[in-house]
């Protein structure tokens, strides 16, 4: 029955699964889970690595990991528990590769060696790494975008590099003496300017009144004071833009308002001179002979009165 204690576990069918044992498979787990972001190629490994971490600490199955649940003996009682939850793990890793390597390690034995041999492959020195995070984090610039995502691109970088090349810790019991304080600071001010250094022109003012405070702010106190300035300046922004297009709609309906004015006087006037050459071609043919009813002329010239001359 799904979620019963692991055949060969040793525990009776009538006692208690415990749910903490290392041993134990949930009835959702199935070895063709995918639990991580991105599957792992030739470029990814340490995100990858930090991803399938953190899920097989959630399942409570590192230890087949890093070997302190060792594998016991074919005659163990344990030896078919280990065996099942060893399988498991090497499913949920594969599932997690591309293609190509996850072909490399198909017939490695247990998720142990899998895990040394990726290691081995993919994971570089912390001097060469380092080198090669500290020039992306040299170049990285905000460049027009939001200062949420040009934080978190350097968020990113930050981890990675506390992860290859660590901050030197005091080794003191609770660290009496400061340094470790003393260090973090350090830390959290050089991370202050290097966020600083790739800001756009738009917050140059900003930048310089958090350089002359006497007091270096932490990043995340930097961060809020920049993203509260972006979001000030896009509200007055939009402000700015809503009076400005109603004063181009303003005047443009005036302009739209006089030509129609215009237009209407003209088409006024030359409906007149229209109506009054039509008049006055109509005035001339409507002169008629009240004598002889002819058009074209008046009684006074008529030539049935006058006489008719002798041409």
């Amino acid at each position: 029955m799904a979620g019963d204690v692991p055949e060969g576990s040793g525990k009776k069918d009538n006692e208690a699964i415990d749910t903490t044992s290392p041993f134990y498979i949930h009835p959702s787990d199935y070895p063709k889970q995918v639990q991580v972001n991105d599957l792992l190629n030739d470029n990814n490994y340490n995100e990858w690595k930090q991803e399938m971490t953190n899920f097989l600490l959630a399942k409570n199955k590192m230890g087949f990991i890093d070997g302190t649940v060792k594998k016991p003996e074919s005659t163990s009682p344990t030896y078919t528990a280990w065996t099942r939850a060893d399988a498991m793990d090497k499913g949920w890793l594969t599932t997690a590769m591309e293609r190509e390597i996850r072909t490399s390690v198909r017939y490695v034995n247990t998720s142990s060696e899998i895990w040394s041999d990726l290691e081995e492959r993919f994971e570089k020195e912390g001097a060469p790494r380092a080198y090669e995070l500290k020039q992306t984090l040299h170049v990285t610039r905000q460049e027009g975008s939001y200062v949420s995502n040009y934080y978190t691109k350097l968020r990113s970088i930050w981890d990675e590099l506390q992860m290859v090349l660590p901050m030197p810790r005091c080794i003191c019991e609770g660290c009496s003496c400061g340094v470790g304080k003393k260090l973090n600071e350090l830390r959290e001010k050089e991370r202050t300017y290097e966020f600083l250094m790739g800001l756009d022109d738009d917050f140059a003012v900003i930048r310089t009144q958090v350089l002359a405070m006497k007091l270096t702010p932490s990043i995340g106190t930097v961060y809020h004071l920049l993203a509260e300035d972006e979001q000030q300046r896009a509200i007055t922004g939009g402000v700015k833009r809503a009076g400005t297009e109603a004063s181009a709609f303003h005047v443009n309906y005036n302009s739209q308002r006089g030509q129609r004015q215009s237009l209407s006087k003209q088409s006024a006037q030359s409906v007149n001179k229209v109506t009054q050459k039509s008049s006055k071609s109509d005035g001339e043919k409507k002169i008629r002979c009240s004598h002889c009813q002819r058009d074209g002329h008046t009684k006074d010239g008529c030539f049935k009165l006058i006489g008719y001359p002798e041409w």
